[in-house]
């Protein structure tokens, strides 16, 4: 039996981890970052101003997806991932498809940008997120959420979506 799998993705600076845990906490679901599977030389790189190429994505998405696929067989996982490519997200959920559900958290570059500028400690420079939303393919099959609300509001509407009990 295969447990849920909901993936929260978006662009840095959107706030995955906040309502990530804020889920977490809420449904009990197990959490984990996309962000701590990252091999030292993609932070480096990162924290370089030096954007991400695919081939610096490939091992870090297969990683994941093995450990999202060993997980879910155990418990309910709930994965944040800026997972900004199609070809991305269906490496990510490949032989799990029916389990996942994808939540975009969407907001517009002057929001992020504010929230990037505000944010203090992460690898992921402020200078890097135009990269991001160069690379972004919108996802046509995930559930979209504005993220100008409250998180408490972001995580009520996800709750809504995912029929969870009130």
């Amino acid at each position: 039996m295969r447990h849920p799998v909901i993936f929260i993705m978006g662009v840095s600076g959107t706030g995955k981890t906040t309502i990530g845990q804020i889920l977490s906490t809420t449904t009990g679901y197990a959490f984990f970052d996309a962000d701590d599977f990252h091999p030292a030389e993609n932070k480096a790189k990162m924290n370089s101003g030096i954007p991400l190429q695919d081939d610096d994505r490939w091992p870090w998405l297969k990683n994941i997806h093995e450990f999202v696929v060993s997980k879910s067989a155990l418990q309910p996982v709930i994965l944040v991932c800026s997972a900004l490519k199609q070809s991305y997200r269906e490496r990510l959920a490949n032989a799990i498809e029916e389990s996942c559900t994808w939540i975009y958290l969407k907001g517009d570059f002057d929001l992020v940008q504010q929230r990037l500028n505000e944010r203090k400690g992460h690898y992921m420079p402020s200078s890097l997120l135009q990269s991001q939303f160069d690379a972004l393919e919108a996802p046509e099959d995930a559930v979209t959420i504005d993220i100008a609300q409250s998180p408490a509001a972001i995580v009520a509407e996800i709750l809504v979506h995912l029929n969870w009990p009130q």
